[in-house]
């Protein structure tokens, strides 16, 4: 498998994940001519703490099931924001109002959701 097809295949597993637990307004930024540290960024918005995290924690199952590894994960004890970081991919879940508040998709050159 390709480094490409091997970075869609993370990507898609994540998105699948996000889906799965009703995750709102999910955005992929491509950021590789942003940034050395990864190539794709998602987005995604949860209902509640409890949704944020069961958000992250589906898309860390899924990626360990797929046999992607993950290099690190933070913000589990709040949910107002979850990352999961497998390298090539980062994966942020927050409320509504952190992910209107921090704006990444604008920091990072990406579209905002509608």
């Amino acid at each position: 498998m390709t480094e490409q097809n091997n970075l869609d295949k993370i990507v898609q597993t994540a998105v699948n994940a996000l889906e799965d637990i009703k995750a709102k307004d999910i955005a992929v930024i491509d950021t590789a001519d942003k940034t050395p540290l990864f190539a794709k960024m998602i987005v995604a918005t949860g209902e509640s703490t409890r949704q944020v995290k069961a958000m992250a924690n589906n898309v860390a199952k899924e990626w360990k099931d797929n046999g992607v590894e993950i290099l690190s994960s933070e913000g589990n004890d709040s949910g107002e924001w979850v990352l999961i970081d497998s390298g090539d991919c980062v994966v942020h879940t927050m409320l509504r109002e952190v992910r209107e508040y921090y704006d990444l998709e604008t920091l990072w050159g990406g579209a905002k959701p509608v």
